[in-house]
């Protein structure tokens, strides 16, 4: 049987995550920053962040020493995870019209996704954005025509003159990779089919 093909306008939100290490099976989620590719008309705001409460206790040196973060400081300061993950859930709901479905925009979008898929699971039992995410580097890729090695952030900024400052804050960062994901569509746009 085949399967129906999903029709619905898209909603891209530009998703940006820190964690204590490279998997969710054994390091936490640290902080998680997202905003619209596109401003809609709509009177939530266009950006969203929260840090959360560590929920593992692996760490990695570097994964710590990239964000900021320490464990003991995110216990004493920031949010539980089921209430992150619950406001950002309702966060995507608002900004997300009704008949269109959110669609999660990433750079190195698996590694993100991962977290983001794991956390609404185990703390929500769903999760807003489906099973798929858009990967800006994959995007870029195929835009363009080069080769995996040159799909880099640093490439894909040069490739458009676009400045980026990779802050490893979650939500500054959210916003760069949104605007590398407007320049890599606003060349596609411009092609001839």
């Amino acid at each position: 049987m085949p399967h129906a093909r999903d029709t619905r306008p898209s909603t891209l939100i530009s998703v940006d995550i820190e964690a204590a290490g490279p998997s969710p099976s054994n390091y936490a989620m640290l902080s998680i920053g997202a905003c619209l590719i596109d401003r809609l008309e709509t009177a939530a705001p266009d950006h969203f962040y929260a840090e959360l409460k560590p929920d593992r206790e692996g760490v990695l040196d570097s994964a710590m020493s990239v964000g900021g973060f320490t464990l003991d400081g995110l216990r004493a300061s920031a949010t539980d995870p089921r209430s992150a993950m619950q406001a950002f859930a309702d966060w995507i709901d608002s900004v997300t019209p009704e008949g269109s479905r959110a669609v999660m925009v990433g750079f190195n979008a698996p590694f993100d996704w991962m977290f983001v898929a794991d956390y609404f699971d185990r703390y929500l039992g769903r999760n807003p954005f489906g099973h798929s995410a858009l990967d800006i580097k994959a995007f870029y890729m195929g835009v363009t025509g080069l080769p995996w090695a040159e799909t880099s952030m640093v490439h894909v900024a040069e490739h458009y003159r676009v400045t980026v400052d990779l802050t490893h804050n979650a939500l500054d960062d959210a916003r760069d990779q949104a605007a590398l994901f407007r320049s890599v569509r606003a060349e596609r746009a411009a092609r001839p089919d």
